[in-house]
């Protein structure tokens, strides 16, 4: 496992399109989520990282269900990491409940497209599909009861309310992308 920090590309970017198979057996693209915020956090089953923050996720998924689309995408190779098999991420979203596509970036180009390096790294795009937050979940991913600054719900809160998001970002942690 080795920690990497997500590499915080340029705010304004377009968010990527992408199609990609998901749990559910059903295929999504970006215009799938056309019209709202959208959160694409690039994770996967094994990482430590993103173990530590799921539930966090899902929660926080849920509670924004009506206002922000959510989308996970595995980009690990999952030959040599078996664990991330799509297989496993139907287990994993299925035990979990996920409130959110899980999808499976086989090529993995879909991670080079977003600058995604890390799991987890997530990303923020406002209504038009432009990046207004890159970075961690909050300020603590070892322990919940000991955050203090929840970054991406202070950002999903700015955007929903037609308001500039915090400049200030801090990079994502996690494990890197198990690239091919």
């Amino acid at each position: 496992m080795a920690l990497t920090e997500s590499t915080m590309v340029s705010l304004g970017k377009n968010a990527p399109d992408f199609y990609l198979e998901g749990t559910d057996y059903k295929m999504y693209s970006l215009k799938d989520f056309e019209n709202k915020p959208l959160v694409v956090i690039f994770t996967c089953n094994h990482c430590p990282y993103a173990q530590a923050i799921e539930s966090r996720l899902i929660h926080l998924a849920s509670d924004y269900q009506d206002s922000v689309f959510f989308v996970a995408i595995n980009s690990n190779d999952v030959v040599n990491y078996p664990e991330d098999s799509m297989e496993n991420m139907r287990k994993r979203a299925k035990d979990n409940h996920y409130p959110f596509p899980y999808l499976l970036d086989k090529t993995q180009d879909i991670a080079r497209n977003y600058g995604a390096v890390c799991t987890p790294d997530i990303f923020l795009f406002n209504s038009e599909q432009h990046l207004e937050y890159r970075g961690r979940l909050d300020d603590n991913w070892q322990n919940e009861n000991e955050v203090t600054s929840e970054d991406l719900k202070s950002a999903i809160d700015s955007v929903l309310a037609s308001k500039i998001v915090n400049p200030t970002q801090h990079p994502s942690m996690g494990c890197n992308i198990k690239w091919k």
